[in-house]
């Protein structure tokens, strides 16, 4: 496995801290990823060390920053909580405790005008995440490699289906992992790919019967 310089320094971050700031900000970006499309309202929930320093850190502004579309060097995430009124953003946050969870972990429940989805992540240091849970579904994302998310229902030949589909198209399987809440229920499928999937297969993928969305995050 070849290490970068990045995966030394970490990404270039608005300050005061790579965890904090960095990772809160990659965290709330995947929600926005997830929903294609301007946040309208989101509830925020910190633990553990996220909780108890949320605003002196920063780690609020972070957050809806990533929301708003923002990366880690952007110095408007500085002036994200206000930047949101004019953009149509609500938003509240609030506190919890769960000594399971990653200290730096937050929960996103966001609501934009047709989707909402709730994310579970943990930043994890150096600005690097991992998203655990996707509405109520365990997963383990870090976005270090070109990802596809869909979203399905468990029924047969769907996996075939998506299988073909990349292969098909020329894409690369590097990794693929499922969760399901249960047999014949809703499911998420998580593939890595070695390049991101082009806008073309993705429209194969959602017409898959049983696929509801599929939807592409590059690694960044």
């Amino acid at each position: 496995m070849s290490i970068g310089l990045f995966d030394i320094l970490g990404p270039i971050t608005i300050g005061p801290s790579s965890s904090h700031t960095a990772g809160a900000v990659r965290i709330g970006l995947v929600c926005r990823m997830l929903l294609e499309e301007e946040i309208r309202h989101a509830k925020v929930t910190f633990y553990g060390s996220f909780a108890e320093t949320y605003h002196g850190h920063g780690t609020d502004k972070a957050v809806i920053g990533g929301l708003l579309g923002f990366r880690t060097d952007n110095e408007k995430i500085r002036e994200s909580l206000r930047l949101a009124e004019f953009r149509g953003l609500s938003y509240e946050f609030q506190t919890a405790e769960d000594p399971k969870l990653h200290p730096n972990t937050v929960v996103i429940e966001a609501r934009a005008k047709e989707k909402t989805v709730r994310i579970q992540g943990a930043s994890v240091g150096g600005g690097a995440i991992r998203i655990t849970e996707i509405n109520g579904m365990a997963v383990q994302i870090t976005f270090v490699e070109d990802t596809l998310i869909l979203f399905h229902r468990d029924s047969p030949g769907v996996l075939a289906s998506i299988a073909h589909i990349l292969s098909s198209n020329g894409y690369n399987i590097g990794n693929l992992r499922l969760s399901r809440t249960r047999r014949e229920g809703d499911v998420i499928t998580v593939v890595e790919t070695d390049v991101p999937v082009d806008d073309t297969t993705v429209g194969q993928l959602r017409s898959v019967e049983s696929v509801s969305e599929a939807v592409v995050i590059p690694h960044f």
